[in-house]
């Protein structure tokens, strides 16, 4: 008979344990602390357990304590972390159709990017990411950017002849730099500090919060605002976990996705200017690029993708102002 009772309560035990367990929401993300993506996550995590009334927790899992951003986005697909903050290049892997937002000079600025996120274009990349077993809850930012190297500035896309230059894992990113000459290899965000400093790269390109929270600029410290491509970072949930919340809930996530997206797309918008300063009392050198040269040099990468998807290529282009 205590058996039984002793049988009972650790089964009543184990019950109440999943069920705790089945409460709490994991959000994963890389970011480092000081970069807009790292608190913009903490409040989602104070929006959603607040909206929610207590019923879910949130565990926020920051500089990529759970993977990488493939991994982050392998493990939302099997249930094991319930939302990340994701990158651009890995999930254009997943939904092809995202990395046309890299389009090399596509959006003039943030607030335009945002204004096309914002419409039909981010309803068609959700359905696509729905098809793959994700839920895109909204897009956050990661910036216009720019090139840093370790020993000179690259004004003119001659200068980029042989660079060897991480980019992040999208193709995009890559076809940009062969147009422009460089030897470009793609890498894990959470690897380049490392193969930058043991010279694998020359340099690489990045947003100047994404450089500057890295200390990046401490590495590669000549940095030219070259402005050449556009990322955003989709906020991107398991479907399963997604399709198992009742409505409120859903809506707690799209709207704490939402709030903290303003506050952190305003961070990022902001940055450029507050950042450039503080960079360059740091050591950092800076350099304007020649824009018209560089747009000419990779406007083969809007031939390339033309070919393959026409209808939107030339909708980005529309919709973006440039047509």
């Amino acid at each position: 008979m205590k058996i039984s009772l002793i049988t009972a309560l650790m089964g009543a035990t184990m019950l109440a344990g999943a069920a705790a367990q089945a409460d709490e929401v994991i959000f994963a993300h890389g970011a480092n602390p000081g970069n807009p993506r790292f608190e913009a996550a903490d409040k989602w995590a104070e929006i959603f357990t607040e909206c929610s009334g207590g019923a879910h927790t949130v565990n926020v899992a920051p500089s990529a304590t759970m993977g990488d951003d493939a991994e982050m986005l392998t493990s939302a697909a099997a249930g094991v972390i319930q939302v990340t903050a994701n990158s651009q290049g890995p999930m254009s892997q997943i939904v092809p159709e995202i990395g046309l937002l890299g389009l090399p000079f596509l959006f003039k600025d943030l607030p335009t990017a945002w204004e096309v996120l914002d419409g039909d274009v981010g309803t068609m990349l959700d359905e696509r990411a729905q098809n793959a077993g994700l839920k895109i809850l909204g897009f956050w930012d990661n910036g216009i950017r720019n090139i840093t190297h370790v020993s000179k500035t690259v004004s003119e896309p001659g200068d980029l002849a042989g660079m060897k230059i991480r980019t992040p894992p999208d193709q995009m990113t890559v076809d940009i730099f062969e147009a422009l000459g460089a030897a470009p290899a793609p890498l894990a965000w959470s690897e380049l500090p490392t193969a930058l400093q043991s010279g694998v790269f020359d340099g690489q390109e990045n947003p100047l919060v994404n450089i500057y929270t890295a200390k990046l600029h401490e590495i590669t410290p000549y940095i030219t605002m070259t402005g050449h491509k556009y990322e955003t970072t989709p906020v991107v949930a398991g479907l399963a976990w997604w399709s198992g919340l009742d409505e409120e809930t859903q809506n707690c996530a799209l709207q704490a996705t939402a709030e903290a997206g303003k506050m952190q797309r305003q961070a990022v918008a902001d940055s450029d200017a507050a950042l450039q300063p503080k960079m360059e009392a740091e050591g950092a050198t800076f350099a304007e690029a020649d824009k018209a040269a560089y747009q000419k040099a990779t406007s083969s990468v809007y031939d390339k993708y033309a070919e393959t998807y026409p209808d939107l290529v030339a909708a980005l282009k529309k919709a973006a102002g440039l047509e």
